[in-house]
Parts: structure tokens; sequence; C-alpha cells
């Protein structure tokens, strides 16, 4: 007998997609499930029951059956914020794209994870009143890698152990995830110059009070570098590029957007 157990949850809707004639299959990341694949019968139907509320970016209260099969199944949903301010603009709706992806693409269903669900509700909070930066951009990378257990190793050289500080100019290995000094640097593609600046840029963004970060700028040498070191490193760690980001970075380059 296949008993479904029912769940409430706080959710951030990560992914939605259209089934059949009238269904949805719906990522959520939840505060209290992590992340949480289903199935909303009818959604594309029922104004009653979803209420727009299965959009993406969307900040909700679930009601969600789990069975033993793969697809949860949700009964009900109800906005707490729609965050329109990210609809209506769409740098904001990009850069949101970006993080909710990134979020998709680092953890596994049903692994509960409170401070990553904090951190891309508190983010998504910041574009949609109005912050919407390179800055954030990379604030948020760095802060998902540590919550997911891939923290780059900023302030030592990974083979010798030296800390950050004896050198103007480090290297950052892919592979080993973190800083060489010049002395155990060896050449090779996968290790992009990151200046002194920049590391303490990068240690900062781990702790500086989310509140800060409309007040933070920078210079374009640091701007390059972070996004040399994150985007790499994120794309090293995944295999493939995150889809969501070169959108943005094709639509910035086309000047349609600007990093603020």
């Amino acid at each position: 007998m296949n008993t479904r157990i029912v769940h409430k949850t706080t959710a951030i809707v990560i992914h939605a997609l259209d089934y059949g004639e009238s269904d949805r299959i719906i990522t959520f990341y939840s505060s209290d499930f992590g992340k949480v694949k289903g199935i909303a019968k009818g959604a594309r139907r029922s104004k009653k029951r979803f209420s727009n509320a299965l959009e993406p970016m969307s900040y909700c209260n679930i009601i969600f059956s789990k069975g033993r099969g793969t697809l949860a199944l949700i009964e009900g949903c109800d906005v707490i914020d729609h965050h329109a301010n990210i609809r209506g603009d769409l740098h904001k709706t990009l850069l949101s794209s970006y993080l909710t992806e990134l979020v998709d693409k680092f953890t596994l269903e049903g692994k509960k994870n409170v401070e990553l669900f904090k951190l891309l509700l508190n983010f998504l909070g910041l574009v949609d009143s109005g912050v919407c930066s390179e800055v954030l951009a990379r604030f948020f990378e760095i802060r998902l890698l540590r919550l997911t257990g891939y923290e780059p190793v900023l302030d030592r050289c990974v083979t010798c152990k030296r800390p950050v500080g004896e050198e103007a100019v480090y290297h950052f290995t892919m592979s080993d995830g973190g800083l060489r000094c010049n002395a155990c640097h060896q050449n090779n593609s996968d290790s992009p110059y990151i200046s002194l600046e920049t590391i303490r840029t990068l240690l900062l963004a781990k702790e500086v009070n989310t509140a800060e970060i409309n007040m933070i700028a920078f210079s374009d040498q640091t701007a390059q570098e972070c996004r040399d070191v994150l985007v790499g490193f994120i794309h090293y760690l995944l295999g493939k590029e995150v889809k969501s980001f070169l959108v943005l970075n094709h639509i910035q380059k086309m000047g349609v957007l600007t990093s603020q």
C-alpha cells in the first residue's frame, strides 16, 4: 500500500514546466525539506487552488503529499510574496533566474539546508527591492558555495599553506578549489590571476551584512577577477555552463542591460 504523507512548508519556486494540457511540474526549494519536485494537477486551469502561485521566484506556503514515487503531489499553494518588482524588470528577472538555477544545480532532492533557503530568500528580496548588480551575483555565488560544501580556499596557498598577504598576486586553481602562491603555481589554463584586493573582497563577501551590499562597488579589475574565479569555479564543479548566466551575460554584452 502506497500511503501518502501530507506536508506543509514555506518554499520558493525555482522552476516550473507545463505538462500535458493542464498540469505543471514544479520544483521548489523549501525551508523544511530542501528541494521538492512535484506535479500540480490542473494548475493551469485552477485559479482558486494556486492563484498564480506557481511562478518562478514566488515565495509561498505549499501543501504537498509524498509517497514512494519520485514526484510529490502539490495539493495547495498560497503566495506570501510574489516578488512583483522582479517580474516587471528584465535585468531583475534574469539575475533572479540565475540565483534560482544555481540553487537547483547545487542541491539534491530531499536534502534540507535551512541556511541555503534563507540565502535565496534574502537575495531575491534584495533584487526585488532594487539591488541588481554584479556585486550581488558574486556575493551570492560565494555564499552558496560555502553552504553547499564547495567553499573556495582564499585565505592561504593550498600547496604550502602560507597565509595570504605576502604577495600582490595569486593564482586560483580550479582543480584545487583554491589559491596558489607564485612559488607553488604551475602554469595551466585553469588558474586565473587574482589580486590581493580581489581576495580580500571575496573574503568580505562571505561575511558582510546583506543590507550593506548596495553600498559596495567593485573596481573593473576586481569585478573581472571575481567573475573569472567564481563563475569559472562553478563551471568546473558542474561540468557545464549555467544557462541563465549565459543569457544574462549575453544580454549585458548587447548593451540591453548594464551592471549596476
